[in-house]
């Protein structure tokens, strides 16, 4: 694999092959893409590298597919973003349930089509085996108090009062992405809307000189420039 470096300053970089190449002003580049596919806790390692790649105040791009997840890695993600002062754009490619919800809310521009996805439902538990039970029992406590705290949470970063979301929450509801725009959460994109946006992006990026390679999973990394 050949190793891409960040240009620092006015500096010139080397690739593995021994060849400078600048990659140009990063800000010019475009925000960073994450994906945020599957399972939070299976993933959280690797988002939380994501979003600490993107600069305190920066923007980045976070395309959503995923059924949640553990509350804490949703809190955790969340807090990184709001924390950094990131200026998130959210996309629901697909799903976007459950824990989920959370680091979607945090983004400062939410996007949804008509084809996204989103449930919300009260949080759920399991305890692990052979947990003795006073431990249960103190779990149990914790439970009750944080699934209230997140219930408002989601509320205050989706800018809405609580109520407003009870009627989805409890007891749970598969929301469209229409039905989500129209309670003022978010806004709808049809699918050609996006494909315009995505081209007057990829236009800004070509004027300015620098090559990008496509799809979220290479996003953030530089294509060295042709000679």
């Amino acid at each position: 694999m050949v190793r891409q470096t960040r240009k620092i300053g006015n500096a010139p970089q080397h690739d593995d092959s021994g060849d400078t190449y600048d990659d140009g002003n990063p800000e010019s580049e475009g925000p960073i893409e994450i994906a945020v596919v599957g399972d939070l806790t299976d993933n959280e390692s690797e988002l939380t590298d994501r979003l600490i790649s993107v600069p305190p105040g920066g923007s980045c791009t976070m395309f959503f597919d995923s059924p949640g997840g553990s509350p804490y890695a949703a809190i955790s993600l969340m807090t990184i973003i709001k924390l950094r002062g990131i200026v998130a754009t959210g996309i629901v490619s697909g799903e976007c349930s459950s824990a989920a919800l959370w680091p979607f809310a945090a983004c400062r521009r939410r996007i949804v089509t008509p084809y996204s996805v989103l449930l919300f439902h009260p949080m759920k538990w399991q305890s692990e085996e052979h947990v003795g039970l006073h431990e249960a029992a103190e779990w149990a406590r914790h439970f009750a108090h944080l699934e209230i705290e997140m219930d408002q949470l989601l509320a205050d970063l989706f800018g809405v009062p609580a109520a407003s979301l009870a009627d989805w929450i409890n007891p749970g509801k598969y929301v469209t992405g229409r039905e989500f725009a129209s309670a003022g959460l978010g806004e709808l994109m049809e699918l050609t809307d996006l494909s315009r946006m995505s081209a007057s992006a990829n236009g800004a990026k070509m004027s300015s000189g620098n090559i990008r390679r496509g799809g979220t999973a290479e996003a953030g990394k530089k294509q060295r420039r042709p000679a």
